[in-house]
C-alpha cells in the first residue's frame, strides 16, 4: 500500500522534473539509477531514501524541502485546495509555468508585474 507522503513526494519529483523539461531517463542518468526506478518514485510505489532524495534535489536544482511543500494537507487528509499543489495537477498550469521560466529573468519580472496588475484589476 502506498503511503500518502511517498505519493506526495513522488508527485513533487514528477512536477519539478516536468517543469525543468527533463525526461525520466535524464533524471535517472543524473542520479545514477534506472529510469524505471524514477517511475516507481514518481508514483509513490517505492519510497525515496534520504540520500537518493538529496541526489534528486541536486539534479533538479531545488532544495530537499521542495518535495515536502504542501505536505501538511496530506497529513491532515485534505486536498491542499488553493495552493500550488492542486494547481500542479493541472497540465495547462504546468505548461504555463514551464513557458514562464523559459523567459529571460528581466522580461519574466515584467510579465509577473503585469499579471499582478491584471489580477488586482479583476479582483476590484
Amino acid at each position: 500500500m502506498k503511503h500518502p507522503v511517498d505519493v506526495h513526494v513522488g508527485k513533487r519529483i514528477r512536477h519539478r522534473r516536468w517543469l525543468t523539461g527533463m525526461t525520466q531517463q535524464q533524471l535517472a542518468d543524473a542520479v545514477g539509477i534506472k529510469f524505471q526506478q524514477i517511475q516507481k518514485y514518481e508514483t509513490g510505489m517505492n519510497r525515496v531514501s534520504a540520500s537518493r532524495l538529496w541526489d534528486i534535489a541536486s539534479a533538479l536544482d531545488v532544495g530537499v524541502g521542495f518535495f515536502f511543500e504542501g505536505i501538511e494537507a496530506v497529513a491532515e487528509g485534505v486536498a491542499p485546495h488553493g495552493t500550488g499543489a492542486d494547481m500542479l495537477a493541472d497540465k495547462e498550469a504546468l505548461e504555463l509555468l514551464r513557458a514562464y521560466y523559459a523567459i529571460p529573468e528581466t522580461q519574466r519580472r515584467r510579465l509577473f508585474d503585469l499579471a499582478r496588475v491584471l489580477g488586482d484589476a479583476a479582483a476590484a
